[in-house]
C-alpha cells in the first residue's frame, strides 16, 4: 500500500522572507492562505506581476533595506528606521547621506574587516596545525 506524501507547506510569513518581500504589501491570498513548496518554487522561477513590482519598488523588508544601505538591521534601528521603506526612500537617504547612515556603514566596513582578518587568521593557524 502507498501512502500519500502530503506537500510541505509554510506560512505565509515564511514564504514572504524567502521571497525577500515585505508580508503586508503582498496580496491578500498569500497573506492568508498557506504556500507550498512547489508553489514557492514557481513563484522564484516565474515571479507573477506583483512579485516583481514588490522587488523593484517596495515596500522593502527590513534585512532588504540594510542590505540596500549597507548598514546592519541594528543599524537601521540605532537610526531610527523601524517600517519598511520603498526603493525611493532607500534612494533618498542614499543622496541624503545622513550622519547615522555614514556612521553605520562604517560600523558595518569594520565588522566585515574584523571578521576577514579573523578568517585569514584561522587559515594561518590551520595550515600551522
Amino acid at each position: 500500500m502507498k501512502s500519500q506524501q502530503n506537500p510541505q507547506t509554510m506560512k505565509p510569513a515564511t514564504a514572504a522572507k524567502k521571497l525577500g518581500v515585505y508580508l503586508p504589501a503582498t496580496p491578500a491570498p498569500f497573506q492568508e492562505g498557506v504556500v507550498t513548496r512547489a508553489e514557492l518554487d514557481r513563484l522564484q522561477a516565474e515571479p507573477p506581476e506583483w512579485l516583481r513590482e514588490l522587488r523593484r519598488d517596495g515596500p522593502h523588508p527590513r534585512p532588504v533595506v540594510a542590505a540596500k544601505l549597507g548598514v546592519s538591521i541594528a543599524g537601521l534601528a540605532r537610526g531610527g528606521v523601524t517600517e519598511a521603506l520603498t526603493t525611493e526612500q532607500i534612494e533618498s537617504l542614499k543622496q541624503e547621506r545622513p550622519e547615522w547612515l555614514e556612521r553605520e556603514r562604517a560600523t558595518q566596513a569594520g565588522v566585515r574587516k574584523e571578521a576577514a582578518r579573523l578568517k585569514e587568521l584561522r587559515k594561518e593557524q590551520a595550515g600551522q596545525g
